[in-house]
């Protein structure tokens, strides 16, 4: 079992591979009372996410992957080749684990130089490699130091040239970029990003950060609980979230209901006017930045959906206020620091909330 590699480009659908190449899997392991079933296929060339929250069994998957895990069901086909029963070390798999876990006791050039050498390589084709991966990551510097006197940043591109230097056909990546500062984590990203677009085989990145998730992946797979419950390209998801916690991901107000033309009513809730025109089961959506409050009963007002709540908390969101409701629409609301000391927002006072119906998003759900 490798380790990690290079760049990203354009996102592959498939097209162009031959019959059998790329990952065909479904992860099932049991747990005592949990269980995850969970299906994954992807072309050469595809970097898959899974997101989720935790618990929902993202590393589990990723740890099955690898074969650190044992399946209790389904199967696992990488470029045509069955992979159930072939221990983990003889696996054309790459893993960069959340820590890393380069060998203390080793320089850089001889941490990324392991693989290679566990695959047959002389010492010194081993090392030359070795040398090379290095000298991509931009680390031909840090070659000779320890992982000690590695920042997290080299300690990260040094893990991933660990897992490249092997050729994987599968790299496996567990939260790569957790472990970083929130400054170093911005230039890895784009760094890691630049490495798995050079990356000819297939990617699957766990996260929990949907920023990681957006950037670095050509498709999410969201799961919760231990099944896929929404995957589709991050534009889409973020666009179309189907469960509440896909929804706080993207930052958005999400509710189920029933449509019929213009209106929506909620499963539990008012009716909200859509400028959509569906019939049937939909999800609607806005934004926080959308809601605008008022202390009081706003007379004249062309918004058509209109809410009496109360301010169950504030914090700091960014540059603004996120003010969360309770009352008639359970809902949160961003606004400027000037605008909720003017309304002399605080936990417990009654506002009433607007939304324009421009400014909804209905969906089928």
């Amino acid at each position: 079992m490798t380790s990690m590699d290079e760049s990203r480009s354009a996102p592959s659908s498939g097209s162009g591979s031959a019959p059998g190449e790329g990952l065909d899997a479904r992860v099932v392991v049991d747990r005592g009372s949990f269980r995850l079933d969970v299906a994954l296929t992807a072309a050469p060339g595809d970097v898959v996410a899974l997101l989720g929250p935790n618990g929902a069994g993202k590393t589990t998957a990723l740890r099955a992957l690898a074969g650190l895990v044992p399946l209790d069901g389904g199967h696992l086909r990488l470029d045509g080749a069955a992979l159930e029963r072939t221990p983990p070390e003889s696996r054309p798999v790459g893993v960069v684990f959340q820590d890393y876990l380069l060998f203390p006791h080793l320089t850089a050039l001889d941490n990324v130089a392991f693989g290679p050498r566990c695959q047959g390589a002389t010492r010194a084709e081993a090392r030359s490699t070795a040398a090379g991966w290095l000298e991509r990551m931009g680390l031909t510097e840090q070659a000779g130091a320890r992982p000690r006197r590695l920042s997290g940043g080299q300690a990260q591109r040094v893990a991933l040239a660990r897992a490249l230097a092997t050729r994987p056909r599968l790299l496996l990546l567990d939260e790569p970029l957790a472990a970083l500062d929130a400054r170093t984590r911005l230039d890895i990203r784009a760094q890691l990003r630049r490495h798995l677009a050079d990356f000819e085989a297939v990617a699957v990145l766990v996260t929990h950060d949907p920023l990681d998730a957006m950037v670095l992946a050509d498709r999410l797979v969201v799961v919760e609980h231990g099944r896929v419950v929404q995957e589709g390209t991050p534009q889409d998801i973020a666009r179309r979230p189907r469960t509440d916690y896909i929804a706080r991901l993207v930052g958005l107000n999400l509710y189920p209901g029933r449509a019929q033309g213009h209106t929506v009513e909620l499963d539990t809730g008012p009716a909200i006017t859509t400028t959509e025109q569906l019939t049937g089961p939909v999800f609607v959506a806005f934004p926080p930045g959308a809601v605008t409050l008022h202390r009081h009963r706003p007379t004249g007002s062309s918004a058509r959906n209109l809410w009496r709540c109360e301010v169950a908390g504030l914090e700091t969101h960014g540059d603004q206020i996120r003010a969360n409701l309770t009352g008639e629409l359970p809902l949160a609301a961003d606004l400027t620091t000037v605008a909720a000391a003017e309304l002399d927002l605080h936990p417990g006072a009654e506002v009433w909330a607007t939304v324009k119906a421009t400014q909804t998003h209905a969906y089928p759900a």
